[in-house]
């Protein structure tokens, strides 16, 4: 049996508080945001540093989960495609994927980050580093 069980690890803090304000990535204006990180897990941000770029994985929990063809870009305009095709939040494991520099750590776990597109709430289901591998195949811990 495998154990599919989501543990959120923190939540967003942002100005941005409506969907619809949210720009569609973070080069479309993002505003620096800040991640509260659940006590449970701070030890996990042992050697995070400022200026080190992560990326966050979030839970998209306004997202419509039984929608699996949309307009790109939300342009009526354009064809309909696949959500897998797609950066859309609309999708059945609405998992936002967002690449963030970090700005800021301060003590209790609150990890600031340049620009992420996320509301005000919003889950946050695991931070990763950004960085490469130095061989083709590392080995993952």
């Amino acid at each position: 049996m495998i154990d599919a069980t989501l543990r959120f690890i923190g939540t967003v803090r942002s100005e941005l508080r409506d969907r619809k304000d949210a720009p569609k990535n973070e080069a479309e204006g993002a505003p620096p945001a800040a991640i509260v990180v659940d006590p449970a897990y701070l030890e996990g941000l042992d050697g995070l540093t400022v200026g080190q770029e992560i990326i966050v994985l979030t839970w998209l929990h306004l997202s419509d989960r039984d929608v699996l063809k949309v307009h790109p870009r939300n342009n009526k305009n354009a064809p309909k495609r696949g959500v897998f095709t797609t950066r859309s939040p609309a999708r059945p494991n609405p998992i936002g994927f967002h690449r963030v520099r970090v700005t800021g750590i301060e003590e209790g776990g609150i990890v600031h980050v340049d620009a992420l597109e996320a509301v005000d709430g919003t889950p946050v289901v695991d931070i990763k580093t950004g960085g490469r591998a130095t061989r083709p195949h590392a080995d993952h811990a």
